[in-house]
């Protein structure tokens, strides 16, 4: 049998494995101690900061990848980006701020309620606007697609997961037709989520004319290792006057299509009026992040003289503040007589804990439903803490049960309405871009009571003799489980 030598790097390497050995130990001690010093300053809990600089200085091979990939609270890149093209992004900021004074809605701009909401977004409470709930995928799809169909000018679609199914190829087919009609067409989909989508799909919309490309949240040197942020929106808007979001992705599951969790439960919301632009602001922003560009919009904000006063808030990683969190809380505490939350997952911090447990206990009607058929069981396991904290001072927690519940919507008192992407967990609050629309208006409040009373109907509520029965297993490892939250 023939022998090969040996390259000498080879043989110096063999010989000298116990000086590399001990250099890499002592590379990784030392950026598992400076790694663990960055935690303590950064990470915004102490209980995460503790976390990280135990595991950081006592295994540091192991975790010093892990904080450089999950430690990171802030997505720089983009906030950097936003700052190379400040000026073409204050122009735009500017003028529609010029037209808003004419669609004011000091009603909900004076409101202690919503006051500070607009502390966390560029463009106001606007009124005139016009809003549809969109009751599950079949209903939204509709009409997603119709309006795309009867679209003029442009398309902009940005999706966290675009699935190549039935109905990932309906819209393909759709955005081909309009674009060789001559509209312009740009989607923007997340990459983390869309990690299942084959090149061919993207590459088809490519070679017929649309504009497609993912977030692309690792761009640059400095972002590499930027896999823990998400862009977690769901936009479509046609021709600056029509805007959709919602829970819905691109995808067979929200049409009830799913071989488990069928049927699948899901609120979307269109959008005609003035508050359409802060929608298409907030792509626009998106957009810039992943092409360095951006497309010419119609950015002419136009009343619909519908009854609603809306605000939009665009909140994410790249803000100055957890913005999500803070929206979360001020709705909590400032709900007087209910506040109705449904969410898929419910994986609050502490100060959100305290939150709800404050608004129960000064008579609020504090209402979470979620599902009781989880798409992700270690979520569903770390909420088990946060129930049991809470449940206790008077909130009252519903579980549906006919399918899986994903929609993401609050009802607050008798005037207030959320519906958009965000949910009641600590990704949303400070990893994930995400999109609410507010509705300040009694009309359209009942029409979600009513919505979500049906909602109810289908579930069951948790009772604290349920809690109290729960085993020793069940409570530690759903502990466990939580301790998570603060390293993500």
């Amino acid at each position: 049998m023939a022998t090969y030598p040996v390259p000498e790097v080879w043989h110096w390497i063999i010989g000298n494995l116990a000086g590399i050995g001990a250099l890499l130990a002592a590379t990784f001690a030392i950026l598992g101690i400076l790694s663990a010093v960055e935690a303590i300053m950064k990470t915004r809990t102490a209980q995460g900061a503790v976390a990280w600089a135990i595991v950081l200085i006592g295994f540091p091979p192991v975790f010093v990848p892990l904080y450089w990939i999950f430690g990171r609270r802030k997505f720089r890149g983009y906030a950097l980006a936003k700052r190379h093209n400040q000026l073409q992004i204050d122009e735009i900021a500017n003028k529609l701020l010029a037209d808003f004074p004419a669609l004011a809605a000091e009603k909900s701009s004076h409101d202690p309620r919503l006051v500070a909401l607009e502390q966390l977004t560029t463009l106001p409470f606007c009124s005139g606007n016009d809003c549809q709930l969109l009751i599950n995928g079949q209903h939204a799809f509709a009409e997603i697609f119709t309006r795309i169909e009867a679209a003029k000018d442009y398309v902009l679609l940005e999706f966290y997961i675009i699935r190549d199914d039935q109905i990932g190829r309906e819209l393909a087919e759709l955005l081909i037709k309009k674009a060789r009609q001559g509209l312009r067409i740009y989607c923007v989909y997340d990459e983390i989520g869309c990690l299942k989508l084959p090149n061919h799909y993207v590459k088809n919309l490519r070679k017929n004319g649309v504009n497609i490309c993912s977030f692309n949240s690792t761009k640059g040197l400095g972002n590499r290792l930027q896999l823990n942020f998400r862009n977690h929106r769901k936009i479509v808007v046609c021709d600056g006057n029509y805007a959709f979001i919602g829970g819905m992705n691109i995808g067979d599951e929200y049409r009830d299509m799913h071989p488990v969790l069928t049927p699948w439960r899901d609120t979307g919301i269109a959008i005609a009026g003035p508050a359409v632009q802060s929608v298409q602001l907030a792509f626009a922003e998106d957009w810039f992040w992943a092409n360095e560009s951006l497309p010419a919009l119609n950015w002419q904000a136009t009343s619909v003289d519908g009854p609603l006063n809306s605000l939009v808030l665009a909140t994410g990683p790249a803000d100055n503040t957890d913005s999500c969190e803070l929206y979360f809380l001020n709705m909590i505490h400032q709900a007087s007589q209910r506040l109705w939350i449904v969410s898929p997952y419910f994986v609050p911090d502490a100060p959100v804990i305290h939150a709800l447990q404050l608004a129960a206990m000064r008579g609020v009607d504090v209402r979470i439903m979620l599902p009781a058929k989880p798409d992700k069981l270690m979520i569903q396991l770390s909420s088990f803490t946060a129930i049991k904290e809470t449940l206790p001072r008077g909130v009252q927690f519903y579980y549906y049960q006919t399918g899986f519940l994903h929609q993401k919507v609050m009802l607050v008192d008798d005037d207030i309405s959320v519906v958009g992407t965000a949910n009641l967990d600590n990704r949303s609050f400070r990893l994930n871009f995400e999109l609410c629309v507010i509705n300040h208006s009694v009309e359209f409040a009942s029409k979600m009571e009513v919505m979500l009373n049906n909602d109810f109907e289908k579930c069951t509520q948790l009772l604290p003799r349920e809690v109290a029965q729960w085993s020793l297993t069940r409570r530690i490892l759903s502990r466990c489980a939580y301790l998570f939250a603060p390293l993500q």
